[in-house]
This record gives C-alpha cells, sequence and structure tokens, in this order.
C-alpha cells in the first residue's frame, strides 16, 4: 500500500490523487495554507484522510509560526477555521481539529517550538492509528461475506481515502487475504471518477479482481444476480444511522434493497456524528459546476450549460444491513447501536 501522507523535515507530503493512476507523484507541502489547498482541489480525499491531513496542517501552522507567543491562541483558531471550511461533509476532518485543539490546549505550558513538535506528534499518531483502525475494520467486516464473493463499491474507500489499508476496501482486502474474493464491480463514480482512476488502479495493484463498470450498469448486474454485497464508505453517519457519502450510494441501496442484497456501510468510530440526528441534518458539500461539464479539463457537453454538482447523497438507515467499525459491526437498530459503540 502506497503511503498517502507523511512528514519529513519540515515538510508534509501528500500523494496528489488527481494526477492517478497516470502518476504516481509527491507533492510538498510547507504549511497548513497549502494543504487546506489540496483538501479542496481533492490532492487529498476521503473522510479519514482529510482529518488526519488538517491534523498536520495543525502542526505546521504552529511549528512555522514567528510572532508572539500572545497571539499564537488567535493565528491558531484562524488555521482550525481555514481547514475546517475546506470539506464541509466529512465529520473525520471536525474531530481531527477538535483532537488537535484539544493537544493545543492541554500543553500551553510549552515552547512554541515544543508545542509545534508535540502537535506533529499527535498528527502523526492519528495516522498510525487510522491504519490500524482499518484493519481492524476489514477484519470484522469479512467474516461477513460468503466465499467466492462477489462485491460492488462505488467511490474510493480505500488505503488511498485513508492512511492505509481502507474501509469499505478494507473489507475487501481483508476478505481477499482469506482467499473470499472473487470478483469486485467498481463503480466509475462520475463526476470525478474516483471509482475508475483510484478503485480499480489500487484493487490492481493489490492482484484483487475487478472489472469497472458506469454507475447505471448496477440494476442490471443486480437482476443478473452477479452482486453477492454492496460495501461503501462514509464521510458522516448520523445518531440514527442514515449515512452520507459519495453521490450515487442511495442509488445503490435502493437498488440492493430491492433485489434483496445486503448493503454494509464501512467506517471508523470518527465517522459516527451524534451530535446530528438524521441525515437532513448532514450538511452536502456543492462542488464546481465543471467537475460534470469536464473530464480531464476537456467539455464533454455545451460549456454554458447549468449544473447541480452535489458530492454526496445521504442513505437511510432502514436501507443499510450492517454498519462496519473497528469497535464491531452494528446492526439495526442504529440508534441503541450506535451509542454502545460510541467513544471505544
Amino acid at each position: 500500500m502506497i503511503p498517502t501522507i507523511y512528514f519529513d523535515t519540515g515538510y508534509v507530503y501528500i500523494l496528489d490523487q488527481n494526477k492517478l493512476p497516470g502518476q504516481v507523484e509527491y507533492d510538498k507541502m510547507a504549511d497548513h495554507y497549502e494543504l487546506a489547498q489540496a483538501i479542496k482541489q481533492l490532492k487529498v480525499r476521503g473522510a479519514p484522510l482529510i482529518g488526519v491531513t488538517a491534523a498536520f496542517g495543525l502542526a505546521l501552522a504552529v511549528k512555522n509560526y514567528s510572532g508572539s507567543p500572545d497571539k499564537l491562541k488567535s493565528y491558531f483558531e484562524e488555521a482550525q477555521q481555514l481547514l475546517a471550511s475546506t470539506r464541509p461533509t466529512a465529520v473525520n476532518l471536525f474531530w481531527a481539529i477538535k483532537r488537535m485543539k484539544t493537544v493545543f490546549a492541554a500543553e500551553q505550558q510549552l515552547d512554541i517550538k515544543s508545542l509545534g513538535e508535540r502537535l506533529l506528534q499527535e498528527a502523526q499518531t492519528m495516522c498510525m492509528e487510522d491504519m490500524n483502525t482499518n484493519i481492524s475494520i476489514g477484519n470484522q467486516g469479512q467474516v461477513l461475506l460468503p466465499p467466492e464473493a462477489r462485491i460492488l463499491t462505488i467511490c474510493n474507500a480505500g488505503a488511498l481515502a485513508t492512511c492505509g489499508h481502507g474501509t469499505a476496501l478494507g473489507v475487501i482486502r481483508s476478505a481477499h487475504q482469506q482467499n473470499k474474493i472473487k470478483q469486485v464491480w467498481a463503480c466509475e463514480t462520475r463526476p470525478v471518477l474516483q471509482g475508475a482512476r483510484l478503485t480499480v488502479w489500487e484493487l490492481i495493484q493489490d492482484q484483487i479482481p475487478v472489472t469497472l463498470i458506469t454507475d447505471s450498469m448496477a440494476a442490471y448486474l443486480m437482476k443478473k444476480n452477479y452482486v453477492d454485497a454492496v460495501i461503501v464508505g462514509a464521510d458522516r453517519i448520523a445518531a440514527n444511522g442514515d449515512t452520507a457519502n459519495k453521490i450515487g450510494t442511495y442509488s445503490l441501496a435502493v437498488l440492493a434493497g430491492y433485489h434483496s442484497i445486503p448493503f454494509y456501510v464501512a467506517a471508523p468510530l470518527s465517522t459516527i456524528d451524534m451530535n446530528t440526528a438524521t441525515g437532513q441534518d448532514i450538511p452536502i458539500e456543492e462542488r464546481n459546476q465543471e467537475e460534470v461539464r469536464q473530464i480531464r479539463g476537456q467539455y464533454i457537453t455545451v460549456p454554458e450549460v447549468k449544473v447541480y454538482n452535489p458530492a454526496f447523497d445521504v442513505t437511510p438507515a432502514e436501507l443499510i444491513t450492517g454498519i462496519i467499525t473497528e469497535g464491531g459491526i452494528i446492526s439495526p437498530p442504529y440508534v441503541e447501536g450506535l451509542k454502545s459503540l460510541e467513544g471505544i
């Protein structure tokens, strides 16, 4: 699994996922401003990785600070606000910022240099924890899959969306290690093609059998009995189990329900937002219209056409068979199940 983010000699290096699969290239980030732009531009993406990237950004903010000590707190708060504004749907972003804020507040007795090092240490710890969390999610989830499993997924919830192993693809990766995967169907995931560009590339690296389909082919595959389970990631899970994920996920859940196919969500506990009651309260990011008008900078439609481009949709809890976390597999009713696992 190729590293998605790391720190070395004063800089944070990120794998530029906009250049995959054609180029494997790392960008050197000097400060939190550059990391905020990288999140906005989807150079880094995936809820868990966005959170860790923001943590590194806050560490760099303090490490680079050269002003007076009495203004450090307000500077740190400005850095928090900038990073929080990048992607509103992924709750892991706000979870990571809160965790770094807690460390900042607890270590006020340190000098600025030592405080920066302490924050960097916390960001690196979060990165390692994410890897271990995803391995646990994979091991928990793979027991749900039958032998010779044929799995359908959308977007990229793999090692590229995390610090390693992945969530939805983590389950697939762990099942593959048990020789349980016959076929992965990867939806291309319009408009940014994370499935076609990233999921396919990642699975091929691990020699996991994968076939690419357009998003509109999923119903046909289910009708032909080619799918044993659908596994997706999540950007935010509300207290009642409603789940926000990449646009098109809701459609797959409806189709899976109609065809009596299990529909699983795989996500770390940091994706669960007990302060958001239902999916109706989840903020949905709307992205640039050009993402739909163009592919790789080339117009595929009339340039002036109006576009609606929500990046996520919300799958109602009643369409979800189970939520796979590092703390265990949650089954309906989700209100009780999520409360029992919160904070593990």
